[in-house]
């Protein structure tokens, strides 16, 4: 089958896809794209989450077919170009990335927690992140990196708030 979807504001079409084949799969091989990483391939790990229609998804779990017309954004979406998004930053200062393995899905997590709780208690990182496993434990910078994330965020939306009153 012919795969059309957009992937991080993209269009893009894929060929020849099994539509069984793993939307990880389509991204990684066929799109180039190796943030999401292959780690589990059974949704217990979260390495491989994604934004799917705007909803964090397992995207080994995904099938390419049930892509077809979607929109995707991976982790590679959420930089502005050259330009870190608030959450990648955060993580970086905070020394939360360690070998990586996990960053991609820990920074898709963090990215939607933010949107939709920005000043979200230790309980709620931990409850939004709980999908995400970190196999070297770096759980306490991961946290850290969400509370700097959190903050920035906060900061920046009381001063265009301002701005905009001004």
């Amino acid at each position: 089958m012919r795969l059309k979807f957009t992937v991080n504001g993209q269009p893009h079409e894929a060929d020849d896809v099994w539509e069984g084949e793993s939307l990880l799969y389509v991204l990684r091989e066929r799109l180039g794209l190796p943030g999401s990483k292959n780690a589990c391939e059974q949704g217990e790990c979260g390495s491989c989450t994604v934004y799917l229609d705007g909803v964090p998804a397992c995207s080994c779990l995904v099938a390419a077919g049930q892509a077809e017309g979607r929109e995707v954004r991976t982790v590679e979406g959420l930089a502005d170009g050259e330009k870190l998004d608030e959450v990648q930053e955060a993580f970086v200062e905070a020394g939360a990335v360690q070998c990586g393995f996990c960053t991609p899905g820990l920074l898709v997590q963090t990215h939607d927690l933010l949107e939709r709780k920005p000043n979200p208690s230790d309980a709620e990182i931990r409850e939004s992140l709980a999908g995400n496993l970190c196999r070297c434990t770096g759980y306490e910078k991961i946290m850290d990196a969400v509370r700097l994330a959190a903050r920035r965020k906060t900061t920046q939306r009381k001063s265009a708030g301002r701005k905009a009153h001004a």
